[in-house]
């Protein structure tokens, strides 16, 4: 006899916008994201490494999703990080709404967007430990590369790149 398998877990709704990167909401999820990273590495990257402005569009965008009361669900932004080539930070959902396809619509969003504003190609760094983040950016067709950030360590980071 086998393992009965969970059903997956039913989607809720959510909107999914453009947020300004120093706004309450954002930097309440940034926060979350900074913890849980913690929790998994004992160290994280401080959100305030990435200056707002480079979320600005046409050099970037950052995207919450929201509840429909409201509540900060997930985020993500990409920035320019040179010519043809932009690079996606911040990508955070809360454990509540993870397994809903929402990391993967705003990952879209996110490309689309690049896309939209002549990117050639997307890159983005992910920890080595985060299985379901490498799942999901390697199910949309991101193939690992060397370290584009000088110190960093490729058995914690992975660096991962997609043409557009």
């Amino acid at each position: 006899m086998t393992a009965p398998t969970a059903p997956p877990r039913p989607p809720f709704p959510w909107s999914i916008a453009p947020a300004s990167y120093g706004s309450p909401a954002v930097q309440r999820m940034l926060r979350d994201f900074r913890a849980s990273q913690v929790a998994l590495y004992g160290y994280a990257d401080d959100r305030s490494d990435t200056p707002p402005d480079e979320f600005v569009p046409p050099r970037g965008l950052f995207l919450l999703a929201c509840a429909p009361a409201g509540r900060p669900l997930g985020c993500g932004g990409w920035h320019l990080l040179g010519p043809g080539v932009g690079e996606i930070k911040r990508m955070y959902v809360q454990p509540e709404a993870r397994g809903r396809t929402l990391g993967r619509q705003i990952l879209r969003s996110l490309e689309d967007d690049a896309r939209a504003h002549g990117l050639d190609h997307i890159q983005l760094e992910t920890g080595a430990l985060n299985r379901a983040a490498l799942a999901l950016y390697g199910a949309h067709g991101y193939v690992t590369i060397p370290p584009y950030r000088a110190g960093r360590n490729p058995k914690i980071n992975r660096a991962l790149r997609k043409a557009l």
